[in-house]
This record gives structure tokens, sequence and C-alpha cells, in this order.
């Protein structure tokens, strides 16, 4: 598993990779909570339906770099980004504790 960090996230955030495009497509669904971030890589757009929980959701470039930092309820769809690359979704209230926001720079770890 993967680690996430930020200049504001005082220890490592555990990070699921959906790399394939399998695994993107299924994102959160099924679940009823996730412990840390799930990254989609690539990806420019989400949606909630079908989800059992809200979502933060962080829309990020090629750099890594924070675009834009959006809460989804379920039942939601995300328009696309220009410029998005990855998406980082964790639970409601996550991004906000971790201080990921616009113009972030995240940094992904292989463990």
């Amino acid at each position: 598993m993967a680690m996430l960090t930020t200049p504001g996230i005082p220890a490592p955030v555990p990070l699921e990779v959906a790399a394939s495009a399998r695994a993107r497509r299924r994102g959160l669904l099924g679940r009823d909570g996730i412990d840390g971030a799930l990254l989609l890589s690539p990806a420019a757009a989400v949606h909630t339906l079908g989800m059992r929980f809200a979502i933060d959701v962080a829309y990020v470039d090629r750099k890594f770099r924070v675009l834009a930092v959006r809460t989804m309820k379920p039942g939601r769809m995300g328009w696309p980004r220009p410029r998005s690359r990855h998406i980082l979704e964790a639970e409601a209230g996550a991004m906000e504790r971790w201080g990921v926001r616009r113009g972030t720079h995240l940094t992904v770890h292989d463990r």
C-alpha cells in the first residue's frame, strides 16, 4: 500500500491506488468507509451514484497539485475538471483535517 503526505498532514495517510480501468470504475462503491484515501489515476471526474457515504474529492493535476476540493453527497454527478489527471477520494471531512485544499502539493510514497 502506498502512503500520501502533504505539508499539512502530521503523519502519512494510507493510500490505495486504483490504476486499472476496473478499479477506477468501482472506486469506493460498495464500501461503508475507507481508512485513508483512494487515488484514481488517470481520472478527471467522479460520481457518487450508489455510494453509501459522502466523500471529499480532490481534483489533482499531472504534478500532483490540487486544483479543487469538493464534498459530494451520495447520488451526485461530478463535472470533469480541465487539467485534472488524478482524483483523490476520502471520507467527507478528511481533506480539511489533512489540510488538502486548492494549491496543495501531494506526495505519494510507495511502501
